[in-house]
């Protein structure tokens, strides 16, 4: 992973058409030397596993504000988990979390679940965190 910049895809998932809070953790995760892809509104589970292999991500980012968390999330998630191309790639969740959720989508394999106004720099650091460790997988397994 030296040298190379950490790659985030960062989408919307379900109906939802807020973009303003995904906009900012964008921003925040380019200013921090990570290079980061959007997906846009509407993403699909395919559409995450499909875009992740393209793109080669280090770490899949899905925002939702709309409701749906726990209809849209464990699609993604499983679609990933199906696909051995994304299977180690993690996936956080940022957005409107009811009560529970959170505790409900970590037990799930979610990595991390940032709700509004979390700091923007503690999630970068989470995921130079994770980026990290999956390169130091990569580096055990192949060597």
């Amino acid at each position: 992973m030296e040298g190379k910049p950490i790659r985030v895809l960062l989408a919307k998932a379900g109906l939802d058409g807020h973009n303003r809070g995904i906009q900012l953790v964008g921003k925040a995760l380019r200013d921090a030397g990570m290079e980061v892809l959007y997906g846009g509104l509407r993403i699909t589970p395919e559409e995450v596993v499909e875009m992740s292999i393209q793109e080669d991500v280090d770490v899949v980012g899905i925002s939702i504000f709309s409701g749906g968390l726990m209809t849209i999330i464990p699609k993604i998630f499983q679609a990933m988990q199906q696909n051995e191309a994304t299977r180690d790639i993690p996936l956080i969740v940022g957005g409107i979390l009811p009560p529970g959720d959170a505790e409900a989508l970590k037990a799930m394999g979610i990595r991390a679940v940032f709700g509004p106004g979390s700091d923007l720099e503690e999630i970068a650091s989470f995921i130079r965190g994770l980026a990290a460790g999956s390169a130091a997988k990569e580096k055990a397994a192949s060597g």
